[in-house]
């Protein structure tokens, strides 16, 4: 069985077999640690300060743990920007305890595209920013469900460019956005983070929900002006790569929700949002590109009779009048897309029930307001089906098998 690795012996032995040299590719590391019979070296492969290039590490690179900060007079040189291996973990092997691997050769950021997805809105205008590489910080804001993010998304995907989401809450801080200090293979070991990567790859940075966020947020600043960010726990300075830009998500305008809909966004610092030159504000699609995206839905699923796109006709009126009735201050809550689409979902797990699939996917807001949405559909459409059935409980085992028997008896 290997031993542990033994740092001094390990650099002995790499001088002896090679003349001491200054770095080793990936086939010498592997032969110097089986002549030792030493386990591969972490604080070697693991540091991203060693690494020179794909399979090619330093020997004379200094540690992050070492690190000493210099002082003003001294002439600061960064070093070489090294792009970052992204593990890629096999969920169902990591479910059994099993080790998994990391590669650079076979992992990419590019999202997957999404069958029958639907451009609209913005969507050519978003996709020559990201066409052209252009650094040019871009926000959307918009109210819940209208397509924001899959939008940005679904321009990667057609554009083949890689894309780095971070969902911002309040506690998202630096060290979650730029990178920290982690303990791998007991050793202390500096992660570059979501944003670093992103400019080492030169890919798009989608920061989502960013008016959740909080003054954490201004380590961004000089990463908005395409400027290169200074990592000042590793004494190292990375320069963002062609094609790298930011695109950030909201459902305000980072001026907070009065209406108090968007409970947790804030009031953002006027400097920050100033540093992003463009502001779309995505709408609903139109009752036409509403209609398809479900109809979509139901052609992947091999369902979509005459019968089932007039379920979706009724559905897209339905929710147009909801959006027009909020727009009027008459009602405080709004049929989304992606609720449009839910409701689509449940209708083809639950055996195509107009009824049930509504009712299940309006439970989500407070019992009035569900009941409103069901009354104002009921009068859409006369053809309702399946309606849901009384909640269920246990009430004991069966005499029969000691399995939990139910009744149709409401909680």
């Amino acid at each position: 069985m290997p031993k542990l690795v033994d740092r001094n012996l390990f650099l002995d032995e790499a001088a002896r077999r090679f003349s001491n040299p200054k770095s080793l590719n990936r086939a010498q590391v592997i032969e110097v640690a089986s002549a030792l019979n030493q386990k591969l070296p972490a604080w070697l492969l693991n540091d991203p300060a060693r690494r020179l290039s794909r399979g090619i590490y330093s020997l004379e690179s200094k540690s992050p743990v070492a690190f000493k900060p210099q002082s003003p007079e001294t002439v600061f040189t960064p070093p070489p920007v090294v792009k970052s291996t992204i593990p890629v973990v096999d969920s169902a092997m990591a479910m059994k305890g099993l080790e998994t691997k990391s590669s650079e050769d076979t992992f990419t950021l590019v999202p997957n595209k999404v069958p029958g997805y639907v451009p609209f809105g913005h969507f050519n205008d978003i996709r020559a920013i990201i066409k052209s590489s252009k650094f040019y910080p871009t926000f959307v804001t918009g109210l819940s469900g209208n397509g924001k993010t899959m939008m940005i998304d679904q321009i990667c995907a057609a554009e083949k460019r890689e894309c780095v989401r971070v969902n911002i809450t309040k506690e998202t801080d630096e060290d979650d956005l730029i990178g920290g200090f982690r303990l791998i293979d007991g050793a202390t070991v500096w992660q570059n983070g979501p944003v670093v990567i992103a400019m080492q790859r030169g890919a798009v940075l989608l920061l989502d929900e960013i008016d959740l966020g909080d003054s954490k947020l201004m380590c961004l600043q000089p990463i908005l002006e395409g400027r290169p960010i200074y990592l000042k726990k590793i004494n190292q300075v990375v320069k963002p790569s062609p094609g790298f830009n930011i695109m950030a998500t909201a459902n305000t305008k980072g001026k907070g929700s009065d209406d108090g809909r968007f409970v947790g966004t804030n009031v953002m610092n006027e400097a920050f949002l100033e540093r992003f030159p463009v502001t779309f504000e995505q709408e609903y699609p139109s009752d036409k590109t509403e209609e398809k995206i479900l109809n979509n839905q139901l052609q992947g699923a091999g369902a979509d009779s005459d019968d089932n796109k007039d379920f979706t006709k009724k559905l897209v009126k339905w929710a147009d009048i909801s959006r027009k009735t909020f727009a009027e201050g008459a009602i405080n809550d709004i049929i989304s897309t992606r609720r449009l689409v839910h409701i689509i979902d449940a209708f083809l797990i639950f055996g195509q029930q107009r009824g049930k699939a509504i009712q299940l996917c309006l439970n989500r807001f407070d019992t009035d307001t569900a009941k409103s949405f069901m009354d104002l559909y009921e009068k859409i459409d006369d053809r309702m089906n399946g309606p849901i059935s009384p909640p269920t409980r246990a009430v004991g085992p069966s005499p029969v098998d000691g399995d939990w028997a139910t009744t149709a008896t409401p909680f």
